[in-house]
């Protein structure tokens, strides 16, 4: 992936060369969509002419050289220090940097090395990159539903009254470790019966009973690239308010994915949605967005919701997700990572969204 990260750097000096004259990235998923280094501690100085130069400590160097032994490379443990003072060695004047990583605190120290050089925010130049996914991108988020998909099918048979929701979550996380994940993409909701009501609720003891709703939002991490996929399924045969809830979401979210189409503006997508809901009596139940992008982190750009501005391109993977929550009762939320696409959406995640009786 060395060309492919070159040509990242690429464009982003292509980006800020009218504004400075370098950037300095700090963000550590931002240095790893540029290098190719995961690190805790690594920053990149991103020239508009000129090569990149990357600093980590030495716990990283080993694997940096590794990497990306096609970059400079500065082992110090004070990262954007020793950058910092690189570019003002080397004629930077204008300096870029991504103010909404970086604590005041930080800055300042920076800022007092050399007073020859000023400092200019540099926006979300990269995640404005890391939007659009190239093909590998989209190969590996592929990879991490897959792999989501096959550990929600092994785990089902095992769901039922008695079992409880931390034992569910557990039995599905480590699932997906034994099909391949690199780790879970973030932690899982189990949300059962009333708590289905809570549409980030932290599963805790309570064992499901016949007659529950539950809800399970998860995804598999797979070579930095995150999966994200939520399905309800009712245990025991379910009452009617709860098919009309499930069947109401549902036909939500497939408005939802099919408005999901290069060139739509997000708030219209999140309205295809949205508004079937408010038009079923249940507008103030659905409090949230429709979705977000997903990549190298869960909730990226763009996202979709009615307050939301922005169009969706090619090769944006987004999620789908309404729900309906009714306090005291259940609720359903009903998601899928798709890709869209100029032919219609690429859906990754496969589970069928048809009411499962477990």
């Amino acid at each position: 992936m060395n060309d492919q990260h070159q040509r990242r750097r690429g464009a982003l000096a292509a980006r800020i060369a009218a504004d400075a004259d370098a950037v300095l990235i700090t963000k550590p998923v931002n240095v790893r969509y540029l290098t190719g280094l995961a690190s805790s501690n690594a920053a990149l100085l991103v020239p508009a002419a000129g090569a990149a130069v990357l600093a980590t400590d030495s716990r990283y160097a080993g694997t940096a050289a590794r990497v990306c032994p096609d970059l400079e490379l500065i082992v110090q443990r004070t990262t954007s220090e020793a950058l910092t003072a690189r570019a003002a060695e080397t004629g930077v004047r204008r300096l870029a940097f991504e103010a909404h990583a970086m604590t005041v605190e930080k800055h300042a120290a920076l800022a007092a090395l050399d007073e020859r050089l000023a400092f200019t925010p540099a926006g979300h130049r990269v995640e404005e990159l890391r939007r659009v996914k190239d093909e590998d991108e989209i190969a590996l988020l592929r990879e991490a539903c897959a792999i989501s998909d096959r550990a929600l099918a092994d785990v089902l048979p095992t769901i039922g009254p008695g079992r409880t929701e931390r034992e569910i979550a557990i039995a599905l996380e480590r699932r997906m470790i034994d099909l391949g994940a690199d780790a879970i993409a973030f932690d899982t909701i189990v949300a059962s019966g009333p708590n289905g009501a809570i549409p980030h609720h932290r599963p805790g003891g309570r064992a499901l009973e016949r007659g529950d709703l539950v809800t399970i939002d998860f995804g598999a991490l797979r070579g930095g690239y995150h999966a994200d996929m939520t399905r309800t399924f009712a245990i025991g045969e379910p009452a009617d308010w709860q098919r009309d809830v499930y069947d109401l979401v549902l036909r939500a979210q497939l408005a939802a994915i099919a408005a999901a189409v290069p060139g739509a503006e997000t708030a219209a997508v999140d309205a295809a949605a949205r508004d079937l809901v408010k038009a079923a009596g249940h507008g103030d139940d659905f409090p949230h967005g429709l979705g977000h992008g997903v990549g190298l982190e869960i909730h990226e750009a763009p996202l979709m919701g009615y307050d939301r501005t922005g169009k969706l391109m090619d090769r944006v993977p987004v999620t789908a997700e309404p729900g309906v929550y009714l306090a005291g009762r259940g609720g359903v939320r009903i998601e899928d990572t798709l890709v869209v696409r100029p032919g219609g959406p690429e859906l990754l995640t496969e589970t069928t969204k048809d009411l499962l009786v477990l």
